[in-house]
């Protein structure tokens, strides 16, 4: 037998191709400003800290499951976050992260050989997902795109990284419907939810009951504490929703052996009853949002989208090489657009994940190109 490493279906690992531009943001003479991925920067709250290392000394294997006090929080936590009903414990699953998760929820979902969607500009994982189970792929922002094809998987992001476009209530719910009638899976990719900047563009959940009435039937909502506890180093997320989805999942990952550590399974408990530490990160990065976006405009850029996320997806009508390139000049490194697919090459993506010392930078230099 041909044996074909799993390597060669897979596209060019994307970062790898901003070496050169992060070098020469790194020869700055203040130094770096790194905005190109969204990783966190501010310190984990203490009662979270606290909670991990009261539960270090557990020596045991973790559920894969989750403890029972990790799923109650989680579905306690959607409900009073973001209007989820209905959720038993049974209809959450904790995971390492939601990039794992993402990646291998086709194959884990028995998806081989099959027809996966996803959006046209999109975090490139959904691609990848599709690619590791031998599935042919369709970037789709409209049902129409879709055909008479019936997907086996379709991927919804809103809010979208790297765009921040929300999808609203009418939208969701028109997809809900679509899918239902064609027995299709839709896994909706929330990890934003939280983090809303615009009253008229309000993130809602693919399981709000204005969306789906309260039927969770074929549908996943896929969220991380990543963003909004600064827990990317602890890789604590989640998915919610059909019943029969998530057990057919946890099946698969207990067998797998994917298992959230336990300490960190405490955390997550930690994190999710406190809204306070979630509101109080917010804050940090409505401020910085805001520096960012007044310097972008006034450098010459237009915003697009944008109205929730970690991110603002701007353009100066260039291809997004050129831009990275200047913003590079003036030690700033940027994701290009075209990461996420040809229709992001005249944008960049610009993630709020500096310190307001960084931020401060960014915004002096960025005044260079006014």
């Amino acid at each position: 037998m041909t044996r074909t490493p799993l390597g060669t279906r897979l596209p060019d690992f994307p970062w790898d191709s901003l070496a050169a531009a992060k070098e020469r943001a790194e020869a700055h003479p203040d130094g770096i400003v790194n905005l190109s991925i969204g990783t966190p920067v501010d310190p984990v709250a203490p009662g979270i800290q606290l909670a991990l290392a009261e539960a270090a000394a557990e020596p045991g294997y973790p559920q894969t499951a989750g403890t029972p006090e990790l799923r109650a929080a989680i579905a306690s936590a959607l409900e009073r976050r973001y209007g989820m009903t209905g959720l038993s414990p049974d209809a959450v699953l904790p995971v390492i992260g939601t990039k794992e998760a993402i990646a291998w929820l086709p194959t884990l979902l028995g998806i081989r050989g099959g027809f996966v969607v996803i959006p046209e500009v999109a975090y490139p994982t959904y691609e990848v997902a599709a690619l590791l189970g031998d599935n042919r792929v369709l970037r789709a922002d409209s049902l129409l795109q879709i055909g008479p094809e019936s997907p086996d998987l379709l991927f919804l992001n809103s809010p979208s990284n790297p765009t921040g476009k929300v999808l609203g209530v009418d939208h969701l719910r028109k997809v809900v419907g679509w899918a239902r009638e064609r027995g299709v899976i839709v896994a909706s990719d929330e990890c934003y939810l939280g983090l809303g900047w615009d009253d008229s563009h309000e993130p809602v959940s693919i399981l709000d009951p204005r969306v789906c009435d309260g039927d969770h039937t074929g549908l996943l909502a896929i969220h991380s504490l990543s963003k909004s506890s600064n827990l990317a180093s602890y890789r604590g997320g989640y998915l919610a929703g059909d019943p029969a989805l998530i057990s057919e999942l946890l099946e698969a990952r207990r067998h797998a052996g994917l298992m959230v550590p336990g300490p960190v399974q405490a955390a997550m408990v930690a994190a999710l009853e406190d809204d306070g530490q979630e509101q109080a990160q917010k804050l940090r990065y409505a401020h910085r949002r805001l520096a960012l976006l007044r310097a972008l405009i006034g450098a010459g850029f237009t915003v697009d989208n944008s109205e929730a996320g970690l991110y603002l997806w701007a353009t100066r009508g260039e291809n997004c090489r050129a831009t990275v390139d200047a913003l590079a000049e003036l030690g700033i490194l940027v994701a290009p657009g075209d990461f996420y697919g040809p229709h992001g090459e005249q944008h960049i993506r610009m993630a709020l994940t500096g310190t307001d010392e960084r931020i401060d930078a960014a915004v002096n230099r960025l005044a260079a190109l006014a």
